[in-house]
């Protein structure tokens, strides 16, 4: 694995709070990158990612993880890939509480199940990061709809937040660098 393609590099590096896009096809990791994104997240293998983009891709599909960089783990999963990165992905605390028990990830994938009477969709997220400890990389997996939600979610501490494909650039913020 190369340097360039750590996700805990790309999520910690630069100012603000980076944007990890759910992609389905390569031509929507292009578009992903294009508008700014800092890695890229699929559930299945996608034929020609490699060649489309040189953002890190997070697998969080069930099986063998293809042509990824980390590894979205549930507690109860198997948490030994190799040389993926390994992102503990966590739905309360006593997941969170279970994953520090048994390894110690440098990423954290919050994931909650919101109540259909939130609401703030983004408290889930919001309530569960406080028990993530100090120096480790946090990501929100919550639908996030406006760039203000994105910044609440930065002004809590998050170092990222996973969304689907789509309107990345106005989820970014500013015009990413001309390439």
């Amino acid at each position: 694995m190369t340097g360039s393609r750590r996700l805990s590099q790309r999520i910690s590096e630069g100012d603000g709070i980076a944007i990890i896009v759910h992609v389905g096809d390569a031509a929507a990791a292009r578009a992903a990158e294009d508008q700014g994104a800092k890695a890229l997240a699929v559930e299945g293998p996608v034929e020609g990612i490699r060649e489309a983009t040189s953002l890190p891709v997070l697998w969080l599909g069930r099986g063998a993880p293809a042509d990824a960089d980390a590894l979205a783990f549930r507690p109860d999963g198997n948490g030994d890939h190799g040389e993926l990165e390994l992102v503990a992905e966590v739905r309360n605390e006593e997941e969170l509480a279970r994953v520090l028990d048994q390894l110690d990830p440098e990423i954290f994938l919050l994931a909650p199940v919101a109540g259909d009477d939130e609401a703030n969709p983004l408290e889930p997220v919001l309530e569960l990061l406080p028990d993530v400890p100090a120096g480790k990389l946090a990501i929100a997996a919550v639908d996030v709809a406006t760039r203000e939600e994105v910044e609440e979610l930065e002004r809590a501490g998050f170092d990222a937040v996973l969304v689907s494909a789509g309107h990345v650039g106005e989820l970014v913020g500013a015009e990413p660098p001309e390439v």
